[in-house]
């Protein structure tokens, strides 16, 4: 058993776990991030299958390891891609790994506190683009409310995935019309070389085979190109379009309010920001934010219920 380095009182612990990385990060009773890491993405999706829940325990204990050397956690807020209310399994396992009451760990959907590292409740709509996409928008009673985010085989445009799989698409499409195109595409190179090979077996295999969030990751290789491939570069702009979609129908629903777009598959390309900004109104406040969601977590676990005050 990994014993703590320290035992300062009231730590609180946020997890933000999505598909491509989970981090944590642990904080003092005034705020103050003390600590924080990563490991391997996860999502609460995984709980589906014998595997999955394996891969999600086993992601855990990495977890759990390396908080413990800093500090017990008093209390949790997690935060998981795919959460749809069950958490008594990831519950108990979190409690068993890191020694804390279950009633102490609380679980919500990964958008929850990546609102909460943007805005207050009711303040403005936050865009996320990850492996997936989401537009979030927490109103003033704690209501929560999206556009999208209804995964990446349905839509989930603008993120990693869709990305990945625009890039695939059009270099497949291509080759059905002129065998060895790719030769000639900086894209198509990048890619073929990131999943193995220029066979259409090697492509199959990552994009069905692959979990979602290493799919995700082949955005990389479509953003090193774009300055050399017009079809790179068509696929990112279509990417900023579809994010701004997401926080146009919050709008259009709730009215205008500040715009907040994060995400690491929003950091791949200036050029993904640059069109979502021009197809929002020019009024309309809009900024890109560096996330932060599991500071926002760790900060929400020490208000959670039994917490002392600040």
């Amino acid at each position: 058993m990994i014993q703590a380095a320290s035992t300062t009182p009231e730590l609180g612990l946020g997890i933000d776990a999505g598909g491509t990385q989970t981090r944590w990060a642990l904080a003092a009773p005034d705020g103050a991030i003390l600590a924080e890491g990563t490991v391997a993405g996860l999502s609460a999706l995984q709980m589906g299958t014998p595997h999955g829940r394996e891969s999600v325990r086993a992601t855990f204990a990495e977890l759990a390891a390396g908080v413990l050397l800093h500090g017990v956690p008093t209390r949790v807020q997690a935060g998981l891609t795919g959460f749809g209310g069950d958490s008594e399994q990831l519950q108990r396992w979190l409690a068993e790994l890191l020694h804390v009451p279950a009633a102490g760990i609380r679980f919500c959907s990964d958008m929850e506190i990546a609102y909460r590292a943007s805005f207050m409740p009711g303040e403005g709509y936050l865009v996320y683009a990850g492996t997936g996409s989401i537009g979030a928008f927490i109103d003033a009673d704690g209501q929560f409310h999206r556009a999208g985010g209804r995964g990446v085989v349905l839509d989930d445009g603008g993120g990693g995935f869709w990305i990945a799989r625009e890039a695939l698409r059009h270099i497949w499409r291509l080759e059905d019309e002129e065998p060895g195109a790719w030769r000639t595409s900086r894209m198509a190179q990048a890619v073929f070389d990131y999943v193995g090979g220029d066979d259409w077996a090697y492509s199959r295999q990552f994009i069905y085979g692959q979990e979602r969030g290493a799919i995700g990751k082949l955005a990389l290789a479509v953003a090193a190109t774009a300055e050399q491939d017009p079809a790179a570069a068509a696929i990112l702009r279509n990417a900023g379009a579809e994010l701004a979609r997401l926080a146009q129908a919050l709008i259009k629903r709730f009215g205008p309010r500040p715009v907040a777009l994060s995400g690491r598959a929003a950091e791949l390309h200036p050029s993904i920001v640059a069109a979502m900004r021009a197809l929002l109104p020019a009024e309309l406040a809009f900024r890109q934010t560096a996330g932060g969601a599991h500071y926002a977590a760790a900060r929400m676990a020490l208000e959670g219920p039994g917490a002392s005050a600040a």
